[in-house]
């Protein structure tokens, strides 16, 4: 079970680093006004937006531009706590697992609903959105799953490396 956890451990930590960077520099231009970020970041949006045919990102339903607040306020905070715990080896990366594998569980099935029951999602989005809903039955996994005593850690108080007193 150990080897499992460090694995899913290492996923994770890939996944909430790639969100510490995407959620307020990309999602953050769905809520936020486009002119406090940078005109690369503007551009890549829209060359998404039109590659993908993201009709949410576009259009901003106001449930979508919600959900994207929510990310950003509840979200996003729990990723980048969810990255320290990994990189720490805390034993509380259950609780930030399950409160983030919770939360964008819930916004995935709002979102991937309203694509299918629309009818105007592509393949090709969808493949973009399907990913996030995987990603967040592995979070919860991860909350479900206990911790190990010997989990990899980057900081000083890894428990690998520290030898017992007898």
């Amino acid at each position: 079970m150990g080897g499992f956890v460090k694995l899913l451990d290492l996923l994770l930590f890939i996944y909430y680093l790639f969100m510490a960077i995407v959620a307020p520099l990309f999602d953050g231009q769905t809520a936020l006004p486009k002119h406090i970020f940078h005109p690369v970041l503007v551009d890549l949006k829209s060359w998404y937006t039109q590659e993908c045919g993201d009709y949410l990102v576009s259009e901003k339903p106001h449930f979508f531009v919600g959900l994207i607040w929510l990310e950003l306020l509840f979200a996003w905070p729990i990723c980048l706590l969810s990255l320290y715990a990994i990189a720490a080896g805390k034993s509380w990366i259950k609780t930030t697992s399950l409160l983030y594998g919770v939360s964008t569980l819930t916004s995935m099935v709002a979102i991937l609903s309203e694509m299918k029951n629309s009818e105007r999602a592509s393949d090709k989005l969808l493949m973009v959105y399907c990913p996030f809903l995987g990603f967040a039955v592995l979070a919860i996994l991860r909350g479900l799953l206990p911790h190990s005593s010997k989990s990899v850690s980057i900081g000083k108080g890894s428990a690998i490396g520290r030898k017992k007193s007898a």
